[in-house]
């Protein structure tokens, strides 16, 4: 096929229409964490008012994610690509502009149901759009690019914002998010190669329908329970356990990072400039895996994450509390997350799963997984004590265990039964 022969640079443009969408998902969860002592004070918010936004945001992502990525895929996934960001930009802007905490709930729950539906959804376009199923892993790891640049980014403009007067800070901070969201929506809806990539995809499913004699409905339910159930359900539940025991320890690290440095008697300053630095090393390391999740050392590199990741954790148990011990321990997770988490977890789903339910399937498991990280944060502010810290790494190390486990076991799956696209 003449689509064959086209290289990576090609459909490059898909992973990075793609990857600031994964840029705005980590900009809008990072960004309220950083600045919701500023909101706290310029909205004169209570300490209740606090943790219903932070709850709010976390289950809005995953309500977008669950129900988003279904509702995409009876109306189009073109369509909903195309537009979501434009929702996403209206909530930022309303949580920019609010007045009060009522009006700032509103925004950042809009904003979040936008942010959960678009992550799978931009991946399935990837991988439908993409003919050759190692181009496609290249292309959806590298979207994990974004997420940690949105994660950076969030922390670089929360420290310059941070010593504002009042709630400005994080008016800013939203502003940028609604600024990059109204880009996306603009340039996926309006750009022209992006209009000829997706019909040539819409082409090559038809000529493939066409040539395949079958005319059964894929569904979810025919998918994960039908004549092959053995296998997809092996795959569904090796990846859901990965992804909420490593998405578990990521969205601790994400939401409570601070916290923890604060409560080790780090200065606000220090807490966030560290956050800066230490997200540089999974910049880094995210970059450079991102080349290899196509081909033989994806595995290896998985390996060796699980491994760095469950000695991080085992190292904070030796440091308690301290704060050095914490920075330290942050700065070795970071180094091993990127190459045995969230770009892993995109990469197995978008390989395992008929093109037809990929985006439900995504979206299910990402949106359980974020479920189990809001219902966990309610808990974990005083899991990150200096008096509980250490009792909690020893736990978490052996959450990373449990992933690991779970990672290992979907490695031999692929194994024994290939992928989608084999």
């Amino acid at each position: 096929m003449e689509t064959m022969a086209k290289d990576l640079s090609y459909y490059k443009p898909l992973a990075n229409a793609a990857g600031i969408g994964s840029m705005l998902g980590s900009g809008i969860i990072v960004g309220l964490a950083a600045t919701i002592s500023v909101w706290q004070t310029g909205l004169h918010l209570t300490n209740g008012q606090v943790g219903i936004l932070s709850g709010a945001l976390t289950f809005a992502i995953a309500f977008g994610s669950l129900f988003g990525a279904r509702l995409a895929e009876s109306i189009g996934l073109t369509k909903v690509f195309n537009s979501i960001n434009l929702m996403y930009a209206i909530g930022a802007g309303i949580a920019m502009f609010a007045p009060n905490y009522t009006v700032l709930l509103v925004g950042i729950i809009i904003a979040g149901v936008a942010s959960g539906t678009d992550l799978p959804i931009s991946l399935t376009v990837i991988s439908r759009d993409t003919p050759d199923s190692d181009m496609t892993a290249k292309l959806v790891s590298s979207t994990q690019i974004y997420w940690q640049a949105g994660i950076f980014i969030s922390y670089i403009c929360s420290f310059l914002v941070s010593k504002m007067a009042g709630a400005t800070g994080a008016r800013i901070v939203f502003a940028i998010l609604t600024v990059f969201a109204i880009i996306t929506w603009l340039w996926r809806s309006f750009s022209g190669r992006f209009r000829g990539l997706h019909e040539e995809a819409a082409e090559r499913i038809a000529s493939e329908k066409d040539n395949n004699e079958s005319t059964v409905k894929v569904s979810v339910t025919s998918v994960l329970f039908g004549k092959s159930k053995g296998k997809f359900l092996s795959f569904f539940f090796a990846i859901l356990i990965f992804y909420i025991g490593w998405n578990l320890l990521a969205n601790t690290w994400g939401q409570f990072q601070t916290f923890m440095m604060v409560k080790a008697d780090a200065s606000q300053s220090l807490a966030t400039g560290a956050g800066i630095v230490l997200n540089i090393i999974a910049f880094v390391v995210s970059m450079i895996f991102s080349s290899i999740a196509g081909g033989k050392h994806r595995n290896t590199g998985f390996v060796i994450g699980s491994i760095i990741m469950f000695l991080a954790m085992i190292g904070l148990t030796l440091g308690g509390g301290n704060l050095v011990a914490i920075i330290l321990a942050i700065g070795f997770y970071n180094l091993g997350s990127p190459m045995a988490g969230e770009a892993l977890y995109k990469v197995w789903t978008q390989e395992s799963f008929p093109i037809e339910v990929r985006s439900s399937i995504q979206g299910i498991i990402n949106g359980t997984s974020r479920v189990c990280c809001a219902l966990f944060a309610f808990i974990t502010p005083a899991l990150v004590m200096p008096n509980t810290i250490k009792l909690t790494m020893w736990c978490f190390a052996g959450v990373v265990a449990i992933s690991f486990i779970a990672g290992l076991i979907m490695v031999n799956l692929q194994k024994k039964y290939g992928r989608a696209e084999d």
